[in-house]
């Protein structure tokens, strides 16, 4: 029997050759709902994906990305195999200037306008993700709650000394001195921001759209005693003003939007003037794009990983001169392959929580972020910034690898952990 009513099987191969055709004929098998199985290479099939019914086969010809992402969550779409393997082969089979088709056009303009970046549609956007609940991030980041790219000293760290050493690795970029002032935008749970004032003895302002974020940290701060050195503050970024000696944002300029960044350089010119330093840690590409669509349908509303070209754009105008710019790609791969693991390992509470569609969603979010900085589809870039009159700058990177001797790190981690 056909799997498309009125068309002949012959049809619905055709139909499956031209989506091979679109996603650059990736060594997978694909096994249609007649029991037929096609591979679209004649070398070893690293899985095999199996499709339920026609809507499927449909929604991967117009868009297979979104397609994909929508079926595999709903359970139209299974694997067979392992889903990292799966989706490795297709990223390094996929066309690196692939030409969208009109649906997919149309469709990612609208998505674009809807979930622009406007003081409204931020607040949407982040509390459409964040605010989930932070008991379900709880079951599979690290204790502290830090949600972006964490950095390891060595590859057998944990995932919470990879965090730890990441937040001090920032401060040591910044050179931060006991009494100085520092404004944060993007706190997530305050992990860093109470880091800075804990252990480098600065004064924060942290700046957060989620509700639920900023109500964790504020009671974090009272616990710790640092509620007199860190004001966590729930309101947007462009809101921010005051005179400061550092900025700094870590995982928030992927969700400003580049028709934003003038915006968000006008701030950091009035919170630093001429004298002050700043920093950046981004999710980027190395080539304009957009994200990937159903991510920014399902996971991150409103999110775009720009180009370091398209990040320090925002910088010239103030006259800022890049001081240090790392890319910490494999790092954060590191950092998915802990989460994606403590994620499988608490998937019964996650599904028991929300449903198994949400699992399914997350599962594949995890595991295809783990695969894009694998391939180096995406990058992390840290980007260290001064002003012009800004006297604090190092004369070589050693101060940054100071303390990453075993020795020392393996004292700071012991004395954080306790």
């Amino acid at each position: 029997m056909p799997i498309l009513p009125g068309f002949s099987s012959s049809v619905e191969r055709w139909l499956l050759r031209q989506v091979f055709n679109t996603i650059g004929q990736p060594p997978i098998r694909v096994v249609l709902p007649d029991g037929v199985a096609i591979s679209s290479t004649r070398a070893a099939p690293q899985a095999t994906v199996l499709i339920s019914d026609y809507r499927t086969l449909l929604g991967l010809l117009l868009d297979p990305e979104t397609g994909f992402g929508d079926a595999y969550a709903e359970g139209r779409i299974q694997v067979q195999g392992n889903l990292l393997a799966l989706l490795d082969a297709v990223y390094r089979s996929w066309p690196s200037t692939p030409g969208p088709t009109r649906y997919s056009r149309i469709a990612s303009n609208w998505m674009a306008w809807w979930q622009a970046n406007s003081p409204r549609g931020s607040r949407k956007n982040v509390h459409y993700h964040y605010d989930l609940s932070t008991d379900f991030y709880k079951l599979w980041l690290d204790r502290e709650l830090v949600y972006t790219c964490a950095y390891f000293p060595s590859p057998t760290a944990t995932l919470e000394q990879a965090q730890w050493s990441k937040m001090d690795y920032v401060c040591r970029k910044l050179q931060l001195q006991p009494g100085e002032t520092v404004v944060e935008a993007g706190c997530g749970w305050g992990a860093l921001a109470l880091h800075m004032a804990r252990h480098y003895g600065v004064s924060v302002k942290a700046f957060n759209l989620s509700h639920e974020q900023i109500l964790f940290a504020r009671r974090r701060a009272r616990e710790e005693g640092l509620d007199h050195q860190v004001e966590f503050i729930e309101d947007d970024y462009r809101n921010i003003s005051g005179r400061f000696d550092a900025f700094v944002s870590v995982g928030m300029l992927e969700h400003v939007g580049t028709h934003n960044y003038s915006n968000l350089g006008r701030v950091i010119h009035r919170c630093l003037g001429n004298s002050g330093r700043g920093f950046l840690h981004f999710i980027g590409r190395t080539r304009t794009g957009r994200l990937s669509r159903w991510i920014r349908k399902r996971i991150f509303p409103g999110g775009h990983a720009p180009t370091l070209r398209e990040a320090i754009a925002l910088l010239e105008p103030w006259n800022y001169a890049l001081l240090d710019v790392e890319n910490l790609r494999l790092h954060y791969a590191k950092t998915l392959e802990h989460w994606l693991d403590r994620f499988e390992k608490a998937s019964g509470q996650i599904a028991a929580i929300h449903d198994e569609r949400f699992l399914r969603t997350w599962r594949l979010y995890l595991a295809g972020s783990l695969t894009a900085f694998q391939t180096g589809t995406l990058q992390l870039y840290q980007v260290l910034f001064a002003g012009p009159e800004c006297g604090r700058i190092q004369w070589t990177r050693a101060p940054l690898y100071a303390g990453e001797q075993p020795e020392t790190q393996e004292r700071k981690w012991i004395h954080a952990m306790s």
